[in-house]
C-alpha cells in the first residue's frame, strides 16, 4: 500500500491530507492546533479565518484545502449555522473542535454535515485519530462519546415553541446563560437570589427538554433566540 491509496482486494484508499483551513477567533488557538496538526499529520499548508465570512472568501476565492476546521462559536454566525453554510460550498470534510462537547452537540455537528469532532481540550492523539479516520472517509467520534441518532429530530418551529414557553425571567436568564454568566453573575445582574437562579435554570432545561446548560445554549442559538430576546423581551 502506497501513502495515498490502498491496492488491492478489501483495501481502503487513504487521501494523505497536507492543507488545512482552521476557523477560530482566537489566535493563540489557531497557532496551537496548527502546530498541533502538523505535528501528527501530513499537513503543513494550514491557513485561518478568524470568523466565518472570511473562510468563506477565502474558499469562493478558489482556495483548495484538504481539511476543515471550524469552531462552532464564531462572532458572525450561531450555533451551528456556520457548519451548515459551510458544508453548502466546502469540497474538504469539516472537523468541529469546540469547547461545548456532549452527546447531543457532537450528533447534532454530525447530522449538521461534520464528518468529525474534537472536543478543544483533547491531547493530540485524539486529533491524530481524526485525521486519520477522515484520510480512510470515516466520520470521527471521540472515545467516551456517542452519536444519538435523535438529535437533530427537533424541527426549528418546535425549539422555538419551546422557548416560546418561558417566561419573560427565564427568558433573561437563558440570555445571561447564553452570554457565558455564572449563576452568582446572573443573580447579581437581575438582583435575585441565586437559588431563584438556580430554580429558574432547573425549569429552563426542563422546558427546553435538555440536561445542561450547554444543550441549552446550542438549542437558543440554534434558533437565533439572543436576537429573538433583544426584539421581544421588554427591559427589566
Amino acid at each position: 500500500m502506497t501513502p495515498e491509496t490502498g491496492t488491492g482486494t478489501g483495501a481502503v484508499a487513504v487521501k494523505r491530507l497536507k492543507s488545512a483551513l482552521i476557523i477560530d477567533d482566537h489566535p493563540l488557538f489557531c497557532d496551537a492546533l496548527s502546530m498541533t496538526l502538523r505535528a501528527v499529520s501530513s499537513i503543513q499548508d494550514i491557513k485561518t479565518a478568524s470568523c466565518l465570512q472570511d473562510a468563506m472568501d477565502e474558499i469562493a476565492s478558489g482556495a483548495r484545502v484538504d481539511l476543515i476546521v471550524l469552531d462552532l462559536n464564531l462572532p458572525d454566525v450561531s450555533g451551528l449555522d456556520g457548519l451548515v453554510r459551510l458544508n453548502r460550498v466546502a469540497m474538504a470534510p469539516i472537523v468541529v473542535v469546540s469547547s461545548m462537547a456532549d452527546n447531543r452537540i457532537i450528533s447534532s455537528a454530525i447530522h449538521s454535515g461534520a464528518s468529525g469532532f474534537v472536543p478543544k481540550h483533547s491531547q493530540r492523539d485524539v486529533f491524530k485519530s481524526a485525521i486519520d479516520a477522515l484520510s480512510v472517509g470515516e466520520t470521527f467520534i471521540p472515545e467516551g462519546f456517542q452519536l444519538l441518532e435523535d438529535a437533530a429530530a427537533s424541527s426549528p418551529d418546535e425549539a422555538a415553541t419551546r422557548l416560546a414557553s418561558l417566561t419573560n425571567q427565564q427568558a433573561r436568564i437563558l440570555q445571561l446563560i447564553c452570554e457565558g454568566k455564572l449563576n452568582k453573575q446572573i443573580a447579581y445582574d437581575l438582583s435575585i437570589a441565586e437559588t431563584t437562579v438556580k430554580a429558574h435554570v432547573t425549569a429552563i432545561m426542563r422546558k427546553l427538554g435538555v440536561q445542561s446548560r450547554t444543550q441549552a445554549v446550542l438549542l437558543a442559538k440554534e434558533t437565533s433566540f439572543t436576537n429573538v430576546l433583544r426584539d421581544s423581551i421588554p427591559p427589566a
